[in-house]
């Protein structure tokens, strides 16, 4: 009798172990908005105690050290990550409505997959339109209807708590997009009036390292002070979902993704496309795949690949017409040819001012396209509205080096190409170096590959670069559209404006 009740266990135990082995793994993806890459501990950041979060996760996770987004600002980039398809290919160019895409976006394939689905912040700027059907929650709205402060860390734990619960009461998985405003304007108590949010250590101006691509200047200090301080913040809020994780008891379930949509909020980085531009610190956990504290220097992966990866972690077919290629067989130790660059894009910003950009990324190199220059017309960029940039003005005065930096930043240059291999801060033009013209020419036909392959309409721009005319007639019809479209309203359901002035430096969300 006893033997035959302990074999009767054995298959109770057997069966339950099957059944948890069938169970859909959940999934978590939690970003950072307008950090920088090399703002993260385990990065190689100068400043120490910026991340210790971060850093614990990456001790945890598979960590990519050439991973990198494809737009400079919000909307575009989220919406590449989670379409698997270029701006150009899903719509989502700017900060307007797209009410009829052509592509699914993740959450609607999970849910269709039976998930749970949830978002906290950035809500309007992660889907085509707003509002959008396939989340079953949104997390900034939490019990007995109180809102969620988006700059308050411990909000993001009660978030994460709830949509956890949630799930567990619908008897299903979750997709939990958890979205951290930090270190986004506005920085910590920026405007000197004290911040109810305080970070978990406050960094001082003395103490902060100055990026190679901005001038070092008391006042550009005192900006980055409070863009570490509000990186650190945001670390805190990263700390207090995983505590949220820990005690769901739902880690070891769990698929998390963890990056940054584009680099930090200050010139030359958000709403660019160099190196420190789209750079961003990529962090997979995949509970008994990949290896804890490991590090892949090999493969370079990009957003577009996002969507494709998951979908294949989590055992789901893919849709038609994704121009990423899933890298989930790298997550699993293995090698996979093909991922020496990547292409990113910009096109427009949130007022609607169109300044196009291509580039070509290599572990090495990197080229920029830039059709918008014509030594006159000037970028608009929500970066013109910090201190930094107000200082620059300033110093430009009687610094010809400054000046320089100055002009390149508002009026850029047709073509760009760097060694970011020995110049990470694009400091150097070797556009017009001789010794450099044959990675040039690599570059400028693997871009014009990549172009015909994913259909991109700036292709014929491209190719005819040199011809001023011909640029300037592509810019008046984009900008043209662009404005026609500007009535029909932007992210989150409120009509644009039409600004007079098409230099105007607004905010890119």
């Amino acid at each position: 009798m006893t033997h035959r009740f302990f074999l009767a266990g054995i298959l109770l135990l057997t069966g339950l172990l099957a059944r948890a082995a069938e169970r859909p793994l959940n999934l978590l993806i939690i970003t950072m908005d307008d950090m920088s890459c090399d703002s993260v501990g385990v990065y190689g950041c100068k400043l120490k105690g910026t991340t210790p979060n971060m850093d614990r996760l990456a001790s945890e996770s598979l960590r990519f050290n050439h991973a990198f987004v494809q737009v400079g600002n919000c909307m575009p980039s989220r919406n590449v990550m989670y379409s698997g398809c270029y701006p150009h290919n899903n719509g989502v160019e700017g900060f307007y409505q797209v009410k009829n895409p052509k592509h699914p976006h993740i959450s609607d394939l999970l849910k269709a997959a039976g998930y749970f689905t949830g978002i906290r912040h950035k809500v309007s700027h992660s889907t085509p339109y707003y509002p959008y059907p396939a989340w079953d929650v949104e997390l900034d709205k939490l019990l007995e209807g109180k809102h969620a402060t988006p700059k308050n860390p411990e909000s993001y734990y009660l978030s994460a708590k709830y949509g956890m619960s949630e799930a567990k009461k619908a008897g299903k998985p979750f997709f939990l997009n958890l979205n951290i405003a930090d270190p986004h304007k506005p920085f910590y108590n920026e405007r000197g009036e004290g911040d109810p949010n305080v970070p978990s250590r406050v960094f001082t101006a003395g103490e902060v390292p100055v990026p190679g691509f901005l001038p070092d200047d008391p006042e550009v200090r005192r900006e980055l002070a409070q863009y570490y301080s509000t990186v650190r913040r945001g670390d805190d809020s990263l700390g207090y979902i995983l505590r949220a994780l820990e005690e769901s008891g739902e880690k070891d379930r769990t698929l998390l993704v963890f990056l940054s949509d584009h680099g930090m909020p200050l010139p030359f980085a958000k709403t660019q496309l160099y190196f420190h531009s789209t750079r961003t610190p990529w962090m997979v956990r995949w509970p008994g795949v990949t290896k804890p504290g490991s590090v892949d220097d090999r493969h370079l992966i990009s957003a577009v690949d996002m969507l494709p990866t998951i979908l294949d972690v989590l055992g789901r077919s893919h849709p038609k017409g994704m121009d990423g290629r899933s890298f989930a067989p790298v997550l699993r130790g293995e090698t996979q040819e093909g991922r020496d660059y990547m292409v990113a894009e910009y096109n427009e910003n949130a007022g609607g001012n169109r300044h196009p950009m291509r580039s070509i990324i290599t572990k090495e190199y990197g080229y920029l396209f830039n059709p918008w220059s014509n030594g006159e017309r000037m970028m608009a960029t929500a970066t013109k509205g910090t201190i930094t940039y107000r200082r620059m003005q300033v110093l430009a005065k009687t610094d010809s080096d400054v000046r320089a930096r100055l002009n390149l930043f508002d009026h850029r240059v047709l073509e760009e190409m760097y060694n970011y291999t020995t110049d990470p801060d694009a400091l150097k033009n070797l556009i017009d170096d001789p010794k450099h013209r044959a990675e040039r020419e690599r570059l400028t036909k693997l871009l014009d590959a990549w172009m015909v392959k994913t259909g991109d309409p700036m292709l014929d721009i491209f190719r005819k670069r040199n011809d001023l005319k011909t640029r300037e007639v592509f810019m008046a019809k984009t900008q043209k559209e662009a404005d026609d479209r500007k009535g029909g309203g932007r992210a989150g359901g409120k009509a644009g404006k039409k600004g007079k002035g098409k230099n105007k430096a607004v905010e890119d969300n």
